[in-house]
């Protein structure tokens, strides 16, 4: 195969790999699940820092629906209800009468909804939620889901900067339970669990938010274990009982919000169960009378997390291609600190990125227009040693060394574009940063596609200049075909991609066209092969 040839497979190959990787790993959105399901009860694999297993039977249950008295429909509506709420700078958060989280809402412009509403990060009637406590004991579990907590305070104001606590207190027949829960301006917290007595119990960070579910990105939970490794079980791929032990975080989440429980001093033990569509649920495991965490609900924005936590930036997830995408979006991040406009930072990381490939992709262009100029020979020692490939493979090869043509050199640049492509694709998918960006012009918002598909033709269109523009060795007149089809082909599946990752591809055939022609006068000059 010739150069031109391996070009073509790779960009399909390429194209296929990227369609099939979508359809057959990235989770897929599923029908809700019955809120009054129970979790069911199975062994636990238990993975501790030093990877010791062990099996240990862990009952995590949830009041099963019977038929309830009157008296009891009345008190679970009250229990629904909202008691408590609480403002901070950017978000109203509500507590219902178990001293659950029971919903929050982001005030900041870039969340809000189409009609200018404020964004709710729980839309469907998922459990658990956010600081519900489960008992091991099914009798004290199904008294403390129908008893409601004293509360506190009603309302409170955290819009200053600094933290205000309310408190949730239930009484279970002398058994105190009490809910301490200091709130910061940034709606992270602290909760502070403390019983009149120890019992088994288990708490909850929440059923992930449901905003952004798709089949482009993660949605389900991570955990990090002890040494460092993150564990992510997406949706539907719950196996069962699962339990690690002095885990730093346990996070629900789907493509830009999450619910957290961290700790990084003494870990948690961190139990993950699954609901009737294997979707994965966390809980952490109570120890003792007393037990304090730290929890965040909301959008996995770059800098919220940092000042929180370092530590806690860990939970914007890009996939498979994390190795490559996490150092591009701190690169992106950077860019933007003196770019104020995501779009000019994509643009701005583009050229950064053509400009480190530089190097490789003008040795691939000198070796293409070599293999130009040598073409006649090369048909000529085709035709000469027609009924001897081993022969015809030998002269190639001499062919090549004599005039310092490498056969491979026009595909390495493509191949290295790769995985830089599913990179940025993973960072623009993820990065809730560019939701409610906008650009120029009819591009206010760089996370969703264009709406009048002008990006996608125009990266068509600069895909197709660049094919004129660049060397072609085609000796198979269906190579050419296929190659020629390829803007085509490019743009309809463009068509629905964010409008940021758009932007990158088009900026990327920009430059690579500026580049082909520099090359190519440069080229010009050179004397030809004889």
């Amino acid at each position: 195969m010739n150069t031109q040839t391996r070009v073509v497979i790779a960009t399909v190959l390429s194209l296929l790999v990227f369609i099939g990787y979508d359809y057959f790993f990235m989770p897929k959105p599923k029908h809700l699940a019955d809120q009054n399901k129970t979790v069911q009860t199975a062994p636990v694999k238990e993975r501790s820092a030093e990877n010791e297993t062990a099996a240990t039977p862990v009952a995590v249950t949830q009041p099963e629906p019977t038929k309830p008295a009157v008296q009891k429909k009345s008190v679970n509506g009250l229990l629904s209800g909202v008691v408590a709420t609480v403002e901070t700078s950017n978000a109203t958060i509500e507590f219902d009468a178990l001293g659950r989280i029971s919903q929050i809402y982001l005030k900041d412009i870039q969340y809000r909804t189409e009609e200018g509403e404020e964004l709710k990060l729980f839309n469907n009637p998922r459990i658990p939620k956010p600081l519900e406590i489960r008992f091991s004991d099914p009798q004290l579990n199904e008294l403390a889901f129908n008893t409601p907590y004293a509360v506190s305070v009603s309302k409170l104001d955290v819009s200053g900067e600094k933290p205000e606590v309310i408190t949730f207190t239930q009484n279970l027949n002398g058994f105190v339970v009490e809910k301490k829960i200091t709130i910061y301006p940034d709606h992270h917290y602290d909760v502070a669990i403390t019983m009149s007595e120890p019992k088994p119990y288990f708490i909850s960070p929440g059923y992930r938010p449901d905003l952004r579910i798709d089949n482009y990105t993660v949605h389900g939970v991570m955990i990090e274990e002890a040494d460092g490794t993150l564990t992510i079980i997406d949706d539907g791929d719950a196996k069962g009982t699962e339990a690690f032990r002095k885990a730093r975080i346990a996070v629900a989440f789907d493509r830009y919000y999450a619910t957290a429980f961290y700790d990084f001093e003494n870990g948690m033990d961190v139990v993950v169960n699954k609901d009737a569509e294997e979707n994965p649920i966390l809980f952490i495991k109570g120890e003792g009378a007393s037990r304090t965490l730290h929890g965040y609900i909301g959008p996995k924005e770059y800098k919220i997390l940092q000042k929180i936590h370092p530590e806690l930036t860990k939970i914007i997830e890009f996939g498979w291609f994390t190795f490559i995408a996490a150092p591009m979006f701190k690169v992106l991040m950077w860019l933007h600190s003196s770019i104020p406009n995501w779009g000019w930072t994509i643009v701005a990381l583009t050229l950064l990125i053509r400009l480190i490939l530089y190097p490789l992709t003008y040795k691939g262009m000198v070796s293409m227009h070599r293999l130009k100029q040598l073409q006649p020979k090369i048909k000529e020692i085709q035709a000469k040693y027609k009924g001897d490939p081993q022969k015809m493979n030998m002269h190639m090869m001499e062919l090549y060394k004599k005039h310092k043509a490498n056969p491979l050199g026009g595909c390495l640049p493509m191949l290295l574009q790769i995985p830089v492509f599913f990179a940025i694709y993973r960072v623009l998918l993820n990065a809730i940063e560019l939701k409610g960006a906008p650009w120029i012009l009819w591009i206010q918002d760089l996370s969703v596609m264009d709406p009048y598909y002008v990006l996608p033709i125009l990266m068509g269109a600069s895909m197709w200049l660049h094919q004129r523009v660049t060397p072609s060795n085609f000796t198979d007149p269906m190579q050419e075909k296929i190659f020629k089809w390829l803007p085509i082909v490019f743009t309809f599946f463009f068509v629905t991609f964010p409008a940021g990752l758009v932007l990158y591809w088009l900026t990327n055939n920009i430059f690579s066209v500026a580049q082909q022609l520099m090359i190519n006068r440069m080229l010009e000059k050179q004397p030809k092969a004889e």
